[in-house]
């Protein structure tokens, strides 16, 4: 067997699967990837079922050394620089890491999450059929908590196949569409019009659990209580102090405060990777609407397989990339001689 060993990870690391639906009416949160296209993508590339369980990371650096053999991996989600032993590896494809060799990721850029799928899977106990980790409720595997320097994470040996580039969709800055509702008659026109209107963003204090956002306090009708009914990925909720909370994959499968809106799942994931800090708006569509992009995404994580790419392998060295003069005429973008040093 073949170990993936975490070298160096920040906070916010952990292994997240496709989640456990089905237990909701038990109290349990299905928990699983914040982005699942990501997640299919990257499992896509390496020969994977689209939601077997992966490493999602969080937005700070991070590394990983094969032991025991090579490990074949792919990379999607927010981008970062990463390189093996100093060669550049892309986002959207796979790659090997040899034996002893050492994958460093960097900070993400323009998004929060990152997924590492592991060919053949990451070897766990599921518990209530998933790997997804939750960390409040002690559940998941091959470690119930985030991830820490040491970890190993236990595969099967690399294949040996050629590596592959997935053609996705371009990320779209457009604003996140949601669905008025359970509760919206708790609140005034005015302020379902302030929610749509208004720019907003994430507070740095938001976890898998519930993405608070900063903005416009949203006034509630007649009090902030209801009586506790069931939530999904994207419930908005507004508590006593008007900030709406956004609940994610870790939420309470319960709350008893009003939910004015719903993000709507095709856009769930893209509302996942919004960094903290950064502004974003809401757009209201129908349910109708809503339905349609529900279909479309589903149809999207159907068509991965279709989108897969042979890959070229230019060898890239990144110290050589990073002495050439890029912005002189000594270097020829498209003639690797002008800037790269022979790969032993």
């Amino acid at each position: 067997m073949s170990k993936l060993v975490v070298t160096s990870i920040g906070p916010a690391s952990s292994v997240q699967d496709g989640g456990r639906p089905g237990s909701q009416r038990y109290g349990l949160t299905p928990s699983g990837a914040m982005d699942r296209l990501a997640l299919a993508a990257a499992n896509t590339l390496v020969g994977n079922d689209v939601f077997a369980a992966a490493v999602e990371i969080g937005p700070f650096a991070a590394s990983f050394t094969a032991r025991g053999g090579a490990v074949r991996v792919a990379l999607a989600g927010a981008p970062r620089n990463a390189d093996i032993g100093g060669r550049a590896v892309a986002f959207d494809s796979s790659a090997t890491i040899a034996d002893g060799e050492t994958l460093n990721l960097g900070f993400a850029r323009g998004g929060s999450f990152s997924y590492l799928a592991i060919e053949h899977g990451i070897a766990g106990e599921p518990t209530f059929g998933s790997l997804a980790v939750n960390a409040r409720a002690g559940l998941g595997s091959p470690y119930p908590r985030p991830l820490q320097n040491s970890d190993a994470l236990t595969t099967q040996p690399a294949s040996g196949a050629a590596e592959r580039r997935i053609e996705l969709p371009l990320t779209s800055d457009a604003p996140i569409r949601i669905v008025f509702g359970p509760q919206d008659d708790e609140f005034a026109e005015a302020s379902k019009k302030l929610l749509v209107d208004s720019e907003w963003k994430i507070s740095a204090t938001s976890d898998r659990m519930g993405y608070r956002l900063e903005g416009p306090v949203i006034q509630h009708l007649d009090g902030h209580n209801i009586v506790s009914d069931g939530t999904v990925n994207g419930s908005i909720q507004v508590p006593g102090n008007g900030q709406p909370i956004v609940l994610m994959t870790d939420r309470g499968t319960s709350g008893g405060y009003p939910k004015i809106a719903t993000v709507i799942t095709a856009d769930f994931g893209r509302f996942a990777q919004i960094s903290a800090g950064r502004p974003f708006r809401f757009k209201a569509v129908t349910v109708a609407e809503a339905q349609a992009e529900a279909k479309a995404f589903v149809e999207l994580l159907r068509s991965l397989p279709e989108r897969l790419r042979g890959i070229d392998d230019l060898g890239l060295n990144i110290e050589a990339l990073r002495d050439a003069n890029v912005a002189g005429q000594a270097v020829n973008a498209v003639d690797a001689s002008t800037w790269q040093v022979a790969v032993p």
